[in-house]
């Protein structure tokens, strides 16, 4: 199979995903990487996608493990070409599913790192203020930390998305499931403050882009950008864990939990699909329960 049909294969395959399934930019992002690596793979050992066979499959799971890639992500791949032999195998181009009888390398289920209330203060107040970026950088942990956003739904924030009188944001997420967020005071405050002070000098002379928070070019930021800025804040701060966007949205999930919220709840907020995804930051309460019982009780 020419590499030119190979790659075409490819893209129809994830337009097929796209049509069927909604999935996100970012997800899809990751299949086509996964199956740009497979592919080159393939051809290093005179294969085609085409001509692929169960040993083939495990010969290449065993390349990545034995690469030291993580177990989530080989699992990740493995759900990519089970969708796309599935794909070719309704679309009549094979007879048979190499991937049959694969089974998933095994997930541990470890427990996300949680940042403690007064760690997420102390990154909250760390933006300088004097400072257009810093004020921007202020609103965007105060709504992250409030709604516990995903990343690219902060970054991808559009004006009209935010209705400041109800006080709630609304997110378009995963599969294209729409969700209404409240905000709470603080982050309401803040964003009103950013967007009457701030935004309009970020924007330069780009008043027609409507993104809540531009770059310092006047557009859309990345999640890169947000997630460099992150990580810099929480240096200033005196956090020493690694720490993501993501971070705070478990953050956000927990603390709920903590403070006595109901489940099914977190999980409308954060917009899961299924209660069990949700169901790790009630082990992340009963963890943190267990810590503070042996730190401080007397039989602890």
């Amino acid at each position: 199979m020419a590499p030119l049909a190979e790659e075409a294969l490819i893209k129809k395959f994830l337009d097929s995903l796209w049509l069927e399934r909604g999935l996100s930019d970012n997800t899809l992002k990751s299949y086509r990487q996964d199956l740009k690596t497979f592919s080159a793979w393939l051809d290093s050992h005179q294969k085609t996608i085409l001509s692929v066979r169960r040993e083939d499959i495990l010969s290449y799971l065993s390349a990545r493990m034995e690469r030291g890639l993580k177990a989530r992500s080989t699992a990740r791949c493995l759900s990519c070409l089970r969708a796309l032999y599935r794909y070719l195998l309704r679309e009549q181009q094979l007879t048979e599913d190499p991937t049959l009888r694969v089974a998933s390398p095994k997930l541990g289920r470890p427990l996300p790192h949680v940042l403690t209330e007064s760690d997420v203060e102390k990154l909250l107040t760390t933006p300088d203020l004097s400072s257009l970026v810093g004020m921007r950088d202020r609103a965007m942990l105060e709504l992250l930390y409030a709604c516990g956003l995903r990343v690219s739904e902060l970054t991808g924030l559009r004006l009209n998305e935010i209705n400041l009188r109800q006080g709630v944001v609304r997110i378009l997420g995963k599969g294209g499931k729409e969700r209404l967020i409240p905000m709470g005071e603080e982050a309401i405050d803040w964003l009103q403050r950013y967007l009457r002070e701030t935004r309009p000098e970020l924007l330069k002379n780009n008043l027609a882009q409507d993104a809540v928070f531009p770059s310092t070019r006047g557009v859309a930021m990345t999640r890169q950008t947000f997630w460099h800025r992150l990580r810099k804040h929480a240096r200033t701060a005196g956090i020493v864990t690694r720490i993501s966007p993501h971070t705070l949205r478990h953050a956000f999930a927990t603390h709920l939990l903590n403070h006595g919220a109901d489940l099914r709840v977190v999980q409308l907020l954060l917009g899961h699909s299924d209660l069990s995804t949700t169901q790790i930051y009630t082990h992340i309460a009963q963890h943190r329960m267990k810590t503070l019982h042996q730190m401080h009780h007397p039989r602890g």
